[in-house]
């Protein structure tokens, strides 16, 4: 009996030893995460799974295309893989926001000349090479002369010569061809409609049920479009426990007002797409850059995103210029890179994420990336959290450490460490799994759902066992524990310490 008790040992053992393989913050070989549209190409449990090998961290559900249902699979296949790997897996549900866009034309299309005249009107009739209908009554009244229309990502350039309450008459800087329902961008003016669609509004509700752990707003132009959308995730999760909110930075306006938007916002998204056509193109990478470093000296986490490995919605392998987009981004410190049509819709789905993965591994490897990523300084504030917070960092450059293991229950205390942007990778313990889940845009994290701890003797002995059980270090090894007193308390930061491991707390664990 001893010798079957023992060999049952080894084989549940055995079995333990590979998900920590699989939950290990190093195996990826980079603190930047990686953030996976799905779509098409991705939606099966199978490819999933292939993409959260090859490197996805979080998975983006594109509210935009796909149905509740088509949805709600891949959100019971991704919770699925959790437990199969045991570790949290984050999921964004991304809204549509209020895209504009023109009528129809009869036999579907229609010219507008270089240097022609075109007008948009109220008229809901099919359209020709003259007019067309714009079913947005909102924009009839504030457009004023000067003013720019962008039709179709930008393609069709129209200024506006006159508008009133009925017609908006144009002239057409570049003109081309222009077919049924083609997207309008206005970047010229603050557009008077709300943040949410009714379409929106039941896709935040279907993502709040469905228990995602982010909702990335699309289009913020004001801070009231935050507080809009944050009231009702919380109505709808019965409290302020329901998915974090992201804003997505894709108007001029937004530029504007970027301070305000980043208090209200829990992270920030660089949404390069509709940026870069309501922009001149030279215009977005220094937008980018003030972007990224607004949020990272907030210390919320910032995405960036749109057309990073583009040319792999086609081809296995990238464009140089892909390449060095993707690595300025991990440069800048970004906590996440994010893959859009080129993982939801392209014939290469999981190579895109193995090479995301790649590059951003190999820059961090580079040894001018520590102090690449450390030009922008990020001045702790005058709180007892942040000052430790800044302390691990200063002892983790002049003690040898393994790792910064966190306990936290609201993420916060974790989000002040990797604002530091340490040298030594995080573990993030929390006795919340939705924590677990959030803190997966965060630079650094490697999160683990655990039972709360009461008292300091439980803290440190935890803290030891998790670092070696998940590969944070091994006997010998120094890491640093953050926490706070009284234990359970959100938001009280206030004990550091620093702790060598040994192999006698992960032997009385299995034993």
């Amino acid at each position: 009996m001893r010798l079957c008790h023992s060999s049952a040992r080894i084989q549940r053992n055995g079995i333990m030893m590979a998900k920590r393989d699989n939950t290990r913050i190093d195996p990826r070989g980079r603190k930047v995460k990686i953030l996976a549209t799905i779509g098409p190409a991705s939606s099966s449990p199978e490819m999933l799974r292939k993409l959260f090998r090859a490197g996805a961290d979080a998975f983006r559900l594109n509210m935009s295309h796909g149905s509740h249902e088509d949805h709600a699979k891949a959100v019971k296949a991704i919770r699925a893989m959790e437990k199969e790997f045991a570790r949290p897996i984050t999921i964004l549900a991304d809204l549509q926001g209020p895209k504009l866009r023109v009528g129809e034309f009869e036999g579907g299309k229609a010219v507008i000349r270089h240097g022609g005249h075109f007008t948009l009107d109220r008229d809901p009739s099919p359209g020709d090479d003259s007019r067309v209908c714009l079913p947005h009554p909102e924009l009839f009244g504030i457009m004023e002369r000067g003013q720019r229309l962008l039709i179709n990502d930008g393609k069709i350039r129209l200024v506006v010569r006159e508008a009133d309450d009925k017609r908006i008459r144009c002239s057409a800087e570049v003109g081309g061809v222009i077919s049924n329902r083609k997207g309008v961008n206005v970047p010229d003016a603050e557009v008077p409609i709300p943040a949410l669609t009714d379409k929106d509004k039941k896709d935040l509700a279907f993502a709040v049920e469905q228990g995602t752990d982010w909702i990335a707003l699309s289009f913020v132009q004001r801070p009231d479009d935050l507080a809009e959308a944050r009231k009702l995730i919380s109505s709808h999760a019965g409290g302020p426990n329901g998915p974090s909110l992201c804003a997505k930075i894709e108007k001029p306006q937004a530029i504007k007002r970027l301070s305000e938007i980043i208090d209200l916002a829990d992270a920030l998204m660089v949404a390069r797409g509709d940026l870069g056509v309501e922009l001149d193109p030279q215009e977005v990478p220094p937008l980018q850059k003030r972007i990224v470093a607004a949020s990272r000296s907030a210390g919320k986490p910032v995405i960036v995103a749109t057309q990073m490995l583009e040319s792999m919605i086609e081809s296995p392998i990238p464009t140089r210029a892909e390449v060095s987009d993707v690595a300025n981004a991990v440069y800048d410190g970004a906590d996440a890179v994010m893959l859009s049509a080129e993982s939801a819709a392209g014939d290469w789905p999981t190579e895109s994420v193995a090479m995301m993965h790649s590059i951003a591994a190999q820059v961090e490897r580079d040894e001018g990336y520590k102090e690449r990523v450390r030009l922008l300084e990020t001045p702790p504030d005058a709180t007892t959290s942040d000052a430790l917070a800044h302390s691990c960092m200063t002892i983790a450059e002049t003690v040898p450490i393994s790792a910064i293991t966190v306990f936290t229950f609201s993420g916060s205390t974790a989000r002040r460490v990797a604002r530091e942007r340490p040298d030594v990778p995080m573990l993030v313990l929390t006795p919340s799994m939705k924590t677990a889940r959030r803190v997966g845009l965060l630079w650094g994290a490697h999160a683990v759902a655990t039972k709360d701890i009461g008292s300091f003797e439980e803290m440190i002995a935890k803290g030891k066992r998790m670092a070696l059980r998940h590969g944070f270090g091994t006997a010998g090894s120094k890491q640093i524990v953050l926490a706070g007193v009284p234990f359970g308390t959100p938001g009280a930061t206030n004990l550091l310490h620093v702790v060598t491991l040994s192999g006698d707390e992960l032997q009385k664990h299995e034993a």
